[in-house]
């Protein structure tokens, strides 16, 4: 590939943009991925597609939920809130110093350059290199991360956790190259391995005679390196490591350039959901922590339904034509908000009596965090159609507008409520946030529906 071509194809993956009424031709598409790019409610990207991706979803929650019990349970809250902790720093400084390699993974092994023998290998090498510089970051970033997160876990195990900053990124990699390449079934798999695997090695690590922290640790890790090894083996069963040429510079540049513009939305997302949990270990320590995470896995239930509807609307709206796309997304925010509303005061009722029956009545104090939580989580439908459709219609940097909107609520309310609230002000400041970002998020994505049915019928009324 000529590399004039490459930072010409970067350009227009970096923008996302595509030219009103153009016709997006896809050449030489396999079978697997014509069936994949179905828009009919039968196929990947209707009823049927989305429903297998909740259910898998849905197995992976229920699986960190019987994990966190059991952590809860053997361990405590102090235990429990590390667990959670170690669940997500690892692989947030994966995908970051990877320049988002798992996004743009997806976008090139999907798009046009998916037939460049150079593409895998080159997507391979930097995988690589991208958990090693992590892992050693990671590592580097021990005595501030044991200060400052961890200060009940030693150093060295801390610094151990470097391990699982290689499997996590590895496994959200592989992942990501089963998605662009129509393995929706391998996918679906690994979103079910990489949460299923710590339940073993959790299990042999406590009969080994580990307790607390110790026993998560080598969950994680030995969890981890089974997930890691899961997911490669899917990738070469499907064929991914055969046909290999030699890596390409300049393809890998443009595949950085890609990732590291892509991941902006992807980490402000991370920040809406996530960084209560890091201020709350800052200021309110790890037993608030654990409280906080069984209120919040709780209260993602309600996340489950959007997110697999918006994994499937994301390439169907990216296929359809733009009056297509105009009438789904009409359609489909009032169907995607009435039935996450409708959920709300079912799963509210249901976490005050599920709550303290799980996990004990030193977790009573989840169930309000866990409410609130569900109150902002109300139009998260809403909020799963718009992005999908604005990232569908080549218009990534709108969502990312929406998305840093909401990471600025959530960093301004944190700082002021968690300090007097606690687990409650860190809820109360996401719940805030989810509303701002779905509010913006839908009126971006109607303000552009009215702009182009406003340009496709001109003054007269005949369409143009």
């Amino acid at each position: 590939m000529d590399p004039a071509d490459l930072r010409g194809r970067a350009r227009v993956a970096a923008g996302c943009r595509r030219p009103r009424g153009a016709t997006v031709v896809k050449p030489g598409i396999p079978a697997v991925a014509r069936r994949w790019w179905s828009t009919g409610d039968s196929g990947p990207l209707g009823r049927r597609g989305a429903v297998r991706n909740l259910t898998a979803q849905g197995t992976a929650l229920l699986i960190v939920a019987v994990a966190s019990v059991l952590v809860g349970r053997l361990g405590g809250p102090t235990v429990l809130g590390e667990y959670t902790l170690l669940r997500v720093l690892p692989w947030l400084f994966g995908v970051v110093f990877s320049c988002g390699l798992p996004v743009a993974s997806t976008f090139f092994i999907a798009g046009e350059s998916r037939a460049d023998p150079r593409l895998r290998p080159t997507l391979a090498v930097l995988a690589v290199l991208g958990a090693g510089v992590a892992a050693l970051l990671w590592i580097a970033a021990t005595p501030i991360l044991h200060r400052y997160l961890f200060t009940a876990m030693p150093a060295r195990l801390v610094a151990l956790m470097a391990v699982t900053v290689i499997t996590q990124l590895t496994t959200v990699w592989g992942k990501a190259c089963c998605q662009g390449a129509a393995d929706m079934r391998g996918a679906n798999l690994v979103i079910v391995c990489e949460e299923l695997m710590f339940l073993p090695a959790y299990g042999f690590a406590s009969l080994a005679g580990l307790r607390g922290i110790d026993a998560v640790v080598a969950g994680l890790a030995g969890g981890g390196i089974a997930a890691a090894v899961t997911t490669l083996g899917r990738l070469g069963g499907t064929g991914f490591f055969r046909g290999w040429s030699r890596p390409s510079v300049p393809l890998a540049y443009g595949v950085m350039r890609y990732g590291a513009r892509g991941q902006l939305g992807n980490l402000l997302m991370l920040v809406n959901l996530r960084l209560d949990f890091v201020v709350l270990g800052v200021l309110a320590g790890p037993a608030v922590v654990g409280v906080y995470a069984v209120a919040s896995k709780f209260a993602e239930l309600m996340r489950l339904p959007a997110t697999a509807l918006n994994y499937v609307l994301y390439p169907r709206f990216a296929r359809l034509s733009e009056a297509g796309a105009n009438a789904d997304v009409r359609r489909l925010l009032r169907r995607a908000v009435a039935a996450t509303a409708a959920m709300t005061p079912v799963l509210a009722g249901a976490s005050v009596i599920t709550l303290p029956l799980l996990y004990g009545p030193a977790f009573r104090s989840a169930v309000l965090p866990a409410c609130i939580l569900l109150a902002g989580l109300a139009v998260e439908g809403a909020a799963a159609v718009a992005s999908a459709y604005l990232c569908g219609r080549g218009r990534p940097g709108a969502n990312s507008w929406g998305m840093g909107a909401g990471a600025l609520v959530t960093v301004a309310l944190d700082l002021v409520l968690i300090p007097r609230a606690g687990a409650v002000g860190a809820a109360v400041a996401s719940s805030i946030a989810y509303l701002v970002t779905t509010g913006l998020l839908t009126t971006i994505t109607l303000g552009l529906v009215r702009r182009s049915v406003a340009v496709a019928v001109p003054e007269g009324g005949e369409p143009a």
